[in-house]
């Protein structure tokens, strides 16, 4: 087996940043929709991806794949979200075996309320933060890192 070289100071400081960083950013994001729209923010991805689709339905497997979520934890999310009627799920027509994920009127209405403050922090958080410059090299960054990782789903 092959010895893995530990990490230097210098990498274990940007590796652990990055962490900080990560964990910090999505805690504050989280709390801020919980307290400006009282959506949680994986209610808030769930309700982007249904208006990202002009139909507002998605296949709950497309769905899954799409958050890069286990099925089990879609299922048990979506029910919460059915009790609040933000969304409903209905059998395919397609197919008749796979089931859909549909956007109410009611999640609608809530992603519509949250969307602007969920910007204004986005804004406040991160990119107001960074400049032209920053943004293009994190951006450069985040596609070579991507490159790295296995394909989604």
């Amino acid at each position: 087996m092959t010895q893995v070289p530990w990490l230097d100071d210098h990498q274990q400081r940007v590796w652990r940043a990055w962490l900080q960083v990560n964990g910090r950013l999505t805690a504050q994001m989280q709390r801020n929709m919980q307290a400006d729209a009282g959506l949680s923010l994986p209610d808030f991805e769930v309700l982007v991806m249904l208006t990202d689709v002009e139909s507002g339905s998605v296949r709950v497997s497309d769905l899954a794949r799409g958050l890069q979520w286990e099925r089990s934890r879609l299922s048990h999310h979506l029910t919460r979200m059915e009790k609040r009627g933000l969304v409903a799920r209905a059998e395919c027509v397609e197919d008749g075996r796979g089931a859909i994920v549909l956007l109410t009127p009611q999640g609608r209405t809530a992603i519509e309320a949250a969307a602007p403050a969920h910007v204004r922090t986005v804004r406040q958080l991160f990119i107001d933060r960074l400049d032209e410059a920053d943004l293009a090299a994190l951006n450069r960054i985040t596609d070579k890192l991507l490159e790295g990782l296995p394909p989604q789903g």
